[in-house]
């Protein structure tokens, strides 16, 4: 469990981490470099989970041997899936990270929703439905292990 007091934007207590794939985990079904160091290290902590409709076909390849439980999705209402994933795991619990537009609705629905502005771009919706935005999954990650960075961008 990741937890982390925001002043004036909640007491967070994180058990679980759902990632997109494609643009947030992955570059033309991918995976970026740093990535399985960063899951491996962040699954000591919190409960991962990529969702995804594996536009390339590479997402079980790519994350085998990685601490991550893989859902793919059928390629209608991919954002009302997402969406359902994070209810179903409990919307207080859960941090999102995304850069779809089909990853609107579950940014909006966790506790903690961030959106992630790399090589593939990152829709406005996405930005819009999260609560921070960042320029790498990188950086997005470093948010849940240096939980004051969290505190520094949402503290009002």
């Amino acid at each position: 469990m990741i937890t982390v007091a925001i002043p004036d934007f909640g007491r967070l207590q994180l058990d679980h981490l759902v990632l997109d794939y494609n643009g947030t985990l992955a570059r033309d079904g991918k995976l970026l470099p740093a990535v399985p160091r960063l899951l491996r290290s962040l699954a000591k902590k919190i409960r991962i989970h990529v969702v995804t409709a594996d536009t390339f076909g590479m997402a079980v390849g790519q994350l085998k041997g990685l601490p991550v439980t893989l859902k793919i999705l059928p390629p209608d209402r991919q954002s009302e899936a997402k969406r359902s994933f994070v209810v179903l795991l409990g919307t207080r619990t859960v941090v999102a990270v995304g850069n779809g537009r089909n990853d609107r609705k579950m940014l909006k629905a966790a506790a903690l929703g961030i959106a992630v502005v790399q090589g593939e771009g990152a829709a406005v919706q996405a930005m819009a439905a999260a609560d921070i935005v960042a320029t790498n999954i990188q950086d997005a990650l470093g948010l849940l292990t240096q939980t004051k960075r969290s505190i520094a961008t949402l503290r009002s």
